[in-house]
């Protein structure tokens, strides 16, 4: 079936039981907004819309599809040819998603989704507002696994494995102690872990459930006796099984949650209802008294202790080696003719591969030449890619997993001499960047806080990049993770956390004209405490990432002496740090690729 006769199939079944409008979410399980494996990728297989963020809602004559600002020309060129309208989501005049479900549903009518896949409070809230139309909500309908059918991906059930205490700095027992410290201080008798990253970091383990995130489909449940681990079996070798039981886990079977969370009464359950999903929420009796707040291990997560730390930096000094390596081949290369978009992506990936204790990719590669590159998250592919010509720029953002940190770095590279207007926008770009690396600012700070530091060179030529400056990133994680972040705007709990030493945090600004170019640089910056004062404690940014700025892109005359200065030390930095990683051919390139930079 192509998409318009999935939306029909669909459409048939909701007439069928009643229901007026469905939404569809890119979340599973586990509620992951982001990343997810193919069996829960419900809202790109209604819509034929890639991108991993959004959602799709249909009513009996409409279809739309919500993303946001990083998709919008993806988007328009996935969705072409079917009857799927495509939503600018925070664009004037388009309603937000959820306002739109509760004002299509119709007086006495019945809104429907799989509860699986939407938060508790999601449901909650949508429950609310429909009773003012004395209309209901419908939650046990996955009608897309109905119409998918035997034609849809199994579940993964790829094996997991451990991490050793020597790149996690604490054994899992240890960690154990930590989250139930953090229980007792709460009061909580009971901790429901249902973010895929949470039974990981707790237990120190890992998997390959989902391309590019090592983590497993498992939930946990700690008690002040006991700890719970709900995962398929068949996930687990002799080894991590015998692993666990000496650590004092029990094994439960996937499934079980549920059961056990309607065996609890008169507990104090620890689980925010934005973590947990509907029908999970729906088994728990209403003698328990539920502690609304957020799993204390998304903070333990976010801030690295000191071997997390001493680890994330030696995957980036490899790291960097790779893409040295790889910057090098590119501008030696590309005048040669032949080299595309993939055939680049795979030699990237093959330089990381080549690196110790190398994990896998930590996202899909985006290497996109020129217009490619407005499109945020576009990836080149077998079926789709474009040749990278001797000119322009070619934007590769790109990051590694190891079993001692996750990279996550963009460079973008100039192919030829670059235009007047392109290295003013590269410039810019780099201006935004540099002023956030050399950020020092009091405890307490958020990221709403220091956003304008690197959006402020294109606010002032009147341009803007429609998505957020930073995000954390996991220890042998997800390479997007919260509760920290930049972004503008007034703060959200989930970007408007303060930062603490120990946290990662992504500095990417960037410019995009759609059709045309993209430009974006990237670095990991580690929080650092700084001074500490009769005004307070100062914090600012140590750079983790190790790899140089295109000197080709860049004109001088929009830099300021401090900006100047500032590159070459970075670019010293780099030279010191990948000097044992290099053969004396990359090593003298390298040093004229991160030479001194003067005002001409």
């Amino acid at each position: 079936m192509n998409v318009n006769e999935r939306i029909a199939a669909v459409r048939a079944l909701m007439a069928e039981k009643g229901i007026d409008v469905y939404y569809i979410p890119n979340e599973d399980d586990h509620l992951s907004q982001e990343y997810t494996a193919a069996y829960f990728q419900c809202k790109s297989w209604i819509s034929g819309f890639s991108g991993e963020a959004g959602c799709v809602i249909l009513t009996k004559d409409f279809a739309g599809l919500w993303t946001d600002g990083r998709y919008f020309t993806q988007a328009e060129n996935e969705l072409k040819g079917s009857c799927v309208t495509l939503m600018r989501m925070r664009q004037e005049g388009v309603p937000d998603a959820l306002d739109f479900l509760v004002d299509n549903t119709p007086e006495n009518g019945t809104l429907g989704f799989d509860g699986r896949v939407v938060s508790a409070g999601t449901a909650l809230a949508l429950s609310r507002r429909l009773r003012f139309k004395n209309a209901k909500l419908e939650t046990s309908c996955d009608l897309i696994g109905q119409v998918w059918g035997k034609e849809r991906p199994a579940m993964p059930t790829e094996k997991i494995f451990t991490l050793a205490k020597k790149w996690t700095g604490e054994s899992a027992e240890e960690r154990i102690e930590r989250v139930r410290a953090a229980m007792k201080a709460k009061k909580a008798d009971v901790l429901v872990l249902t973010a895929l990253e949470d039974p990981c970091w707790l237990l120190n383990v890992r998997g390959n459930d989902i391309p590019c995130t090592p983590v497993a489909y498992a939930f946990a449940m700690v008690t002040m006796r006991k700890v719970s681990y709900y995962i398929a079996k068949e996930k687990l070798t002799d080894k991590v099984s015998e692993y666990l039981k000496k650590t004092g886990v029990t094994v439960r079977p996937y499934s079980a949650l549920g059961s056990d969370l309607a065996k609890l009464h008169n507990k104090t359950v620890w689980v925010s209802v934005k973590e947990l999903n509907a029908d999970l929420y729906s088994r728990l009796a209403e003698d328990n008294s539920l502690l609304n707040e957020t799993s204390p291990v998304l903070m333990f997560r976010a801030v690295k202790n000191a071997a997390e730390i001493r680890n994330l930096k030696n995957a980036h000094v490899k790291d960097g080696a790779a893409m040295v390596k790889f910057i090098k081949w590119v501008k030696e290369n590309v005048s040669k003719g032949g080299m595309t978009e993939l055939s680049a992506q795979n030699y990237l990936y093959e330089l990381r591969a080549q690196q110790k204790d190398y994990i896998e990719p930590s996202f899909t590669t985006i290497c996109a030449y020129q217009a490619n590159a407005a499109m945020m998250h576009y990836s080149a592919t077998e079926e789709n890619y474009s040749d990278i010509k001797p000119r322009g720029v070619l934007l590769v953002d790109s990051g590694g997993t190891y079993k001692d940190g996750t990279t996550d770095i963009t460079r973008t590279i100039a192919l030829d001499e670059l235009s007047e207007t392109e290295k003013k926008y590269y410039t810019m770009v780099l201006k935004g960047h540099l002023a956030l690396m050399r950020a020092k600012f009091l405890y307490g700070t958020a990221g709403s806080n220091l956003d304008i530091l690197a959006r402020g060179p294109m606010w002032q030529m009147d341009i803007d990049y429609q998505c957020g400056t930073g995000h954390g990133v996991g220890h042998v994680l997800s390479v997007h993770e919260g509760p920290h972040g930049i972004r503008w705007g007034l703060p959200r709990k989930s970007e408007g956390e303060r930062f603490e030493p120990g946290m990662i945090v992504t500095d990417e600004p960037g410019i995009y004209l759609p059709h045309e170019i993209g430009i974006r640089i990237e670095n990991e910056l580690l929080v650092v405490k700084g001074t500490k004062n009769f005004y307070g404690q100062f914090l600012e940014f140590e750079t983790v990432t190790y790899c140089p700025y295109d000197l080709d892109a860049i004109d001088v005359k929009y830099l300021t002496d401090e900006e100047i200065d500032q590159l070459n030390d970075y670019h010293a930095m780099v030279i010191e740090k990948l000097a044992g990683l290099l053969n004396e051919e990359e090593m003298e390139w390298l040093k004229k690729a991160a030479g001194k930079i003067e005002k001409k």
